[in-house]
Parts: C-alpha cells; sequence; structure tokens
C-alpha cells in the first residue's frame, strides 16, 4: 500500500527519527505474520474525475487531493499507483527498467488480515511497500537495481479523514539512483464495512524529488467522499476512537 523525496527529514511529528533503527524486514508483531496485502483501488474509471484536482477512492470512501504537476494513474499500466508525478523519467537501472515517476501515491483496502490497529497495519505493511515501490516492479523488472538498504525515518499518530491513523516512513536506499522515501498510512474507512486503508507514498529523493512536506499536505487534504469535513494532520482530531 503504503512516503519518498527531497531534502532533509520533514517530520509528520511524533516520529522516531534515531539512525540506528535500521529495519531490514517487516515487524515480527502478529499484524506481520497475517498477510498483509492492501488490495488496489480501481482508478481506471474514476466515478468523480469531474475535477482534476481531486481523486475519489470510491471504495474506501475517501477523496485525496492531487498536487499540481501530478495526474491520475491507469493502475494497469503502472502497477498499484493511484496518482504520480508527470511526467515520467527513464528509470536509472540497468537493461530495459522502463518508465519510474518521481512521486507516487496509492490508496488500497487491506486484505488478508484482520487487523485493525492503525500502527499494527502500518508497521506491517512499510517493509513491503519499500520493496514493492523500489526494489521489483509488476512486471518484475528492476528499476532501480534494488533495494540495498532500508532505514526508518519516522512514525507517529495522525488524524485522517476523521479518524485516528498511523504511518510508519522510512529511507530507502537503491542501487541506481537517488532512492527515496516510502510511507505507509492506515487508518479505518468511514465507508461501506469501515475497512482499514492503507495509503502508500513513495518519493524520490535528490534535488528532483518531491518535497516531503507534500506527504503532509495530502495527510491533511484527505476527507471522506462528500464531505466537507475530515482535516487531518499531526495530532489533530485524534481524541476519537478509531471507529468513530
Amino acid at each position: 500500500m503504503a512516503a519518498c523525496a527531497v531534502g532533509g527529514i520533514v517530520l509528520l511529528g511524533g516520529g522516531d527519527t534515531s539512525d540506528d533503527a535500521r529495519p531490514t524486514a517487516a515487524p515480527t508483531s502478529a499484524a506481520s505474520e497475517a498477510a498483509v496485502t492492501p488490495t488496489p483501488t480501481p482508478t481506471e474509471k474514476p466515478t468523480r474525475d469531474s475535477d482534476p484536482r481531486v481523486l475519489t477512492d470510491d471504495l474506501n470512501g475517501i477523496t485525496l487531493p492531487v498536487p499540481e504537476g501530478w495526474t491520475t494513474a491507469n493502475t494497469r499500466s503502472v502497477g498499484d499507483v493511484a496518482m504520480v508525478t508527470d511526467p515520467s523519467y527513464d528509470c536509472p537501472g540497468g537493461g530495459n527498467s522502463g518508465f519510474c515517476y518521481r512521486g507516487r501515491i496509492t490508496s488500497a483496502t487491506l486484505t488478508g488480515s484482520d487487523e485493525t490497529d492503525p500502527k499494527a497495519v502500518a508497521e506491517a505493511d512499510i517493509s513491503e511497500a519499500a520493496d514493492d515501490l523500489y526494489d521489483r516492479d509488476t512486471l518484475d523488472r528492476r528499476p532501480y537495481d534494488g533495494v540495498t538498504a532500508k532505514e526508518k525515518a519516522a512514525a507517529g499518530q495522525v488524524a485522517v479523514a476523521g479518524r485516528a491513523g498511523y504511518y510508519v516512513r522510512w529511507r530507502v536506499t537503491t542501487a541506481a539512483g537517488e532512492g527515496g522515501w516510502v510511507q505507509s498510512l492506515a487508518f479505518r474507512s468511514s465507508a461501506g464495512s469501515e475497512a482499514m486503508v492503507v495509503v502508500r507514498f513513495a518519493f524520490d529523493a535528490g534535488p528532483e524529488g518531491p518535497p516531503l512536506s507534500l506527504i503532509d499536505t495530502v495527510v491533511k487534504g484527505i476527507e471522506p467522499v462528500g464531505g466537507s469535513g475530515g482535516t487531518g494532520g499531526v495530532g489533530e482530531g485524534l481524541t476519537p476512537a478509531p471507529g468513530g
């Protein structure tokens, strides 16, 4: 599902920024032992695409703001991606490694797990997210010649669309290119069965990647479908229970 850009680390708040925290695998919690596999939200035929500044995820009952210079993406052509920076560029990996994007954001429903704790879901998803976004693509190519290191950069509570959520951010180093920042954000949907939602961010590092502050901007802009409320952000709206 579930962070990766330029400059220094811009924390969303309350995160663990210790330099020696270098997880190389998903946490060994009960949540990570389950098959935590976010299901890609279909974006080929959005039902509310009249406003190019908004991406509607009907399945999870949320809308996400589309940053300037970004575009909604066809999941059949770029994997699980909901929106990407425009234009693309030639991937830095060797051989026929295809086209890459400086920024990618996905929205997906958590499947294969009954876990409902946002922290456990985000912690279980982050390693898989890093591999999916920077190690191997959906065609089994290695656009960045593989991931060589993963380092925890930040983690903490955050309000998303009026619900309590949790994010984990890693700095990913790759064999080719600048590497990037990957973030897994988990929260409960307010629609339907109120399933857990995983939003993944992948921002290239280096001077050409999107600013990390854009992650916080997008998170704050996530709203329930049809609602003007649901503003989020670190430390905001965290008093309600995760389900209400």
